[in-house]
């Protein structure tokens, strides 16, 4: 081997630099005269600072060193991989919730995704072998490592996991301490405008805590943000997997901040308290780019917001993802690529049909077929689709939208809910004439689709003709996968969901323990329970007769179709939900 350096007289001199240093030297890749020199010059700098600097990093820092050659060189020792490019890579929500910012900032790794059974992680220091150990207890698994520069790490880590550290609880604990915002303070405006904001100084601790509000609802996976004031405390909830959680609340005292901020964010009016205000949030988050829908409404103690969080990723979704079984995404998928008619998705506010009608238009977009959307308001912006926003304001309705569409020969024609007989008239010819069109409506089963378009004023042969399926759906939540375990149900269960013994006998009965990936409820995700109703020519003959919901249904069960709740029990013998969930969400589905 080459000659050694010489020996160091900085404590500070860490024995993974000697390594590396030894190494380098080995490698030539270093001359001693210039470890000397790097040496001189870190303890200069140790006179002029209470911690002095390590060498490594100096001869780093002066170009002595390249940080990339470091990484492959330890890489090459170690046999280990280099890491992909960090500045381009994705890395899924789930991943980063395995491993904790502060786990991953003080051990210098990063979380890259699974691989089967392993985890593959970057790291900056191969010989850190408590750290690596310590995070393979942490998640519980076997690790694959690869080596990056400490640099990217970091800089991946900021991207990630957003650059403020700090929880909310450590910002409300500093904004107590400094006393420093009140509620006249977060906003001041141009003198004479009094309508142009502009931050002050003292904004910048509601500023943080502000984007740590969302961040933190984003890396627990909600939905919605629901900033509530109330008569003696202001209310933070996020609601995960469909149920409301609250979190730390902001001191009372700060809630005209805090709301005044979200407005500008939103750039909706903070001088208009009166009436409502709809707005937009973009905001990047963990190398993608996020919308959140805004919505304020004046209430007794103060503005309401509600932030909706958009999230593209969650609308390239397959079927068997949404939550459609082998058969059902076989039937469905026939259904969206027919040439002509009407396909409606049904259900109650909440209940997932814009995600998947999106999920029908990313399955069928292709470069062959124009695709043309009217929405009010636009959620999702789609490459390839052609997305019309709804502006009563203006005159642009949905009939007028529609009508507009029409010229512009499309081949599939998305209507984001039919609320009135004039929509719903344009959108049959839409699909009489040669059109497929897709849209949601308000009903509790897929029958009653029909009796509603009837009692809005279409004709009942209009219906008949142009219908091809209706779908309703609810959302359940999924079992939680890292606290699953096998469940024996109790008699009174299997019965509640008419699940025989044949049946339990051959099923995979499961529940979530709860643990901190579910924040101990058991569950995480949720996915769709379907009702399919598809229009063969017998039923287009009971519309065209006009005959009830009650008949309507009992010719579909009939021709085999599965209501919700025998969907969902299909789930819970496949171990995916519960009983208890299927049951609540289907309550009033129990024949």
């Amino acid at each position: 081997m080459s000659s050694s350096p010489p020996p160091s007289p900085s404590s500070s001199l860490a024995a993974a630099d000697d390594f590396v240093l030894q190494l380098a030297l080995d490698r030539s890749l270093l001359l001693p005269a210039q470890v000397e020199a790097g040496r001189a010059l870190a303890v200069a700098r140790a006179d002029d600072s209470p911690s002095a600097p390590r060498l490594l990093e100096v001869l780093i820092e002066q170009g002595v060193l390249n940080a990339r050659s470091v990484a492959e060189l330890l890489a090459t020792e170690f046999g280990m991989p280099m890491a992909p490019d960090l500045t381009n890579l994705r890395i899924t929500g789930d991943t980063l919730e395995l491993v904790p910012r502060a786990v991953a900032a003080r051990h210098r790794l990063l979380p890259l995704g699974r691989d089967g059974h392993k985890l593959r992680v970057a790291i900056a220091d191969p010989l850190d072998t408590d750290g690596i150990d310590a995070l393979g207890y942490l998640v519980k698994m076997p690790l694959e490592t690869m080596v990056a520069t400490a640099e990217e790490i970091s800089a991946a880590i900021d991207r990630f996991y957003g650059k403020d550290a700090s929880s909310i609880d450590d910002l409300l604990n500093d904004l107590s301490v400094k006393g420093a915002v009140d509620e006249t303070s977060a906003v001041t405006t141009e003198a004479g405008t009094g309508d142009s904001p502009k931050n002050t100084d003292a904004d910048a601790p509601i500023i943080k805590l502000v984007h740590q509000i969302i961040l933190e609802a984003i890396q627990r996976r909600a939905s919605d943000i629901h900033v509530e004031p109330l008569e003696k405390r202001f209310r933070v909830r996020y609601r995960i997997d469909g149920v409301l959680i609250e979190v730390e609340n902001p001191p009372k005292r700060l809630q005209l901040s805090i709301i005044s901020r979200l407005k500008i964010m939103a750039n909706i009016s903070i001088a208009e308290k009166r009436i409502p205000q709809d707005g937009r949030i973009q905001i990047g988050v963990g190398g993608k780019q996020l919308d959140l829908r805004v919505s304020s409404l004046p209430t007794a103690h103060g503005e309401s917001i509600v932030m909706r969080i958009l999230d593209k990723e969650g609308l390239t979704l397959g079927l068997p993802e949404l939550g459609f079984l082998s058969d059902d995404a076989a039937t469905f998928e026939k259904l969206i690529t027919l040439p002509d008619g009407i396909l409606l998705v049904t259900g109650p506010t909440g209940s997932g049909k814009t995600t998947t009608l999106y999920g029908c238009l990313h399955f069928i977009n292709k470069p062959d077929r124009k695709i043309i959307t009217v929405e009010d308001p636009v959620e999702y912006q789609l490459n390839g689709i052609n997305q019309v926003p709804v502006r009563a304001d203006v005159g642009m309705t949905f009939a007028a939208a529609l009508r507009a569409m029409l010229r512009q020969a499309p081949n599939i024609v998305m209507v984001g809910e039919i609320r009135d007989l004039e929509t719903a008239e344009i959108a049959i010819n839409a699909s009489l004439t040669g059109h497929m069109v897709f849209s949601t409506l308000h009903t509790n089963d897929a029958p009653g689709a029909v009796t509603r378009l009837i009692d809005i004023g279409v004709k009942p042969f209009l219906v008949s003709t142009s219908l091809r399926a209706i779908m309703a759906q609810r959302l359940v939540r999924k079992i939680c996968p890292h606290c699953k375990r096998p469940h024996v149900p109790g008699v009174p269960e299997l019965r509640s969901l008419n699940i025989n013994p044949s049946q339990a006998a051959h099923a995979t009965f499961a529940k979530g323990d709860g643990c901190g990936q579910c924040n101990s409820t058991g569950y995480r995700g949720r996915m769709g329970i379907f009702e399919i109703f598809v229009v063969n020519e017998e039923v287009q003959k009971m519309i065209y007769e006009h005959v009830g919901t009650v008949k309507l249904r009992e010719r579909a069960r009939a021709l085999g179709m599965r209501t919700m709740r025998e969907d969902g029990a299909r789930k819970v013998t496949s171990g995916l939900t519960t009983i208890e969930e299927v049951v609540s969400i289907t309550v009033g589905d129990a024949n």
